[in-house]
């Protein structure tokens, strides 16, 4: 009895019966079908290829598709809701499919959800991707682009990729095998807004390991496209993507890259616009003498940060100090226009805060202020 095919993508079924193909077979044209009927088909006397016509030889040799055969397996256990154990899914044969040249999209799709759900909680499944070639055949799927499944496999892939980059072996590895291009091109090009916001995460768990963040500051257009989805993105895309710059920018010398790339702009325009995280990275980037004079030209830059200080959660009240600290020390006027603000007195409050680093920041500010001997309150010099 034939299998009902309704419910199955079109590359389980066979091109001769449209049925599901419970035995494929590739021919030397390249093409699949399911055994029985491309053995009918040469029975009948036919040396051609039912799709493309290409002569077969007198004797054509039909090779097992075991990757496509995995394929329609693990798509069966999941329709029917069976679980699905490490032994009915063979991940080097996930590994071939994505691989393969004549792989399509679609059939790429289902190998990358397969190894997605393998790889989430299993620190030996994502080892043995990154030792066995999974990293090249995950980046092709990120790199697909105009194509009807594109964009559930590029979103598929990045989370994949996400995934393999949670030990800090394969954070390296996945580097020096060539990922940033793709996860790069993803911040400026991703096929939806969850590709733009996973591929900036993914630039986040990367940067953990410390060798990472010098070579992804380096890499051409990495910070740029970070700064770009701050500036343009949707507020998921902003946060992860101020999130990346937090984690790139504690490496010192992506500091001045981020600047020269205009981030401090955008970051205080992200801020005033109710993302907290900004705050973070400006803390790092008032370390930055460019940094500073970059903030200091902003107008309103003070005003935006004692906001913070009088709504913000506890840790943006610690970068936020932290941000005035180091600026009010090379700049008299920003530290004229602090005490004009408020912040003296703010300060005074945040003395008694249940953080330490708050507590700690709020004093060093306080010296600061009574060191350049500007400190006033209720007009007068205390």
């Amino acid at each position: 009895m034939a299998t009902t095919t309704n419910n199955y993508p079109d590359d389980f079924k066979c091109p001769i019966s449209l049925e599901l193909m419970s035995e494929p077979v590739i021919i030397s044209s390249g093409h699949t079908f399911d055994r029985r009927s491309i053995q009918r088909w040469l029975d009948a006397g036919h040396r051609t290829c039912p799709i493309t016509n290409l002569p077969l030889s007198d004797s054509p040799i039909l090779i097992p598709n075991h990757a496509l055969k995995s394929l329609i397996s693990s798509y069966n256990n999941l329709h029917h809701q069976k679980p699905i154990s490490n032994h009915q899914l063979n991940p080097q044969t996930l590994i071939s499919t994505l691989t393969c040249q004549k792989s399509t999209p679609e059939v790429k799709l289902m190998a990358v959800e397969e190894l997605l759900g393998l790889s989430k909680h299993d620190f030996d499944v994502r080892k043995r991707l990154c030792e066995s070639g999974a990293v090249k055949g995950v980046l092709g799927c990120v790199g697909v682009r105009n194509n009807q499944n594109g964009v559930e496999l590029q979103e598929k892939a990045l989370k994949l990729l996400l995934n393999l980059s949670l030990d800090d072996d394969n954070k390296v590895g996945l580097v020096a095998e060539g990922g940033l291009c793709q996860i790069i091109e993803s911040l400026f090009r991703g096929e939806s807004s969850d590709c733009r916001a996973t591929a900036a995460t993914v630039v986040t768990s990367l940067a953990v390991v410390e060798v990472n963040k010098a070579t992804i500051g380096a890499y051409p257009f990495a910070i740029k496209g970070l700064v770009s989805l701050l500036n343009v993105g949707c507020f998921r895309e902003r946060k992860e993507a101020a999130t990346a710059l937090y984690a790139l920018c504690s490496y010192p010398d992506n500091r001045r890259r981020a600047v020269e790339c205009g981030v401090v702009s955008v970051l205080v325009n992200a801020l005033s616009e109710g993302l907290e995280r900004a705050v973070e990275v400006l803390g790092l980037l008032a370390k930055c003498r460019r940094g500073r004079e970059e903030m200091v030209r902003f107008d309103g830059f003070v005003r935006v940060l004692v906001n913070v200080l009088r709504e913000g959660s506890s840790r943006g009240v610690q970068y936020a100090l932290m941000t005035l600290n180091l600026i009010c020390l090379s700049s008299e006027s920003v530290c004229a226009e602090a005490l004009r603000e408020g912040v003296f007195e703010l300060c005074l409050r945040f003395l008694e805060d249940d953080s330490e680093k708050v507590r700690r920041n709020a004093s060093s500010l306080i010296k600061v202020f009574g060191g350049a001997g500007s400190v006033r309150a209720n007009g007068r010099s205390v």
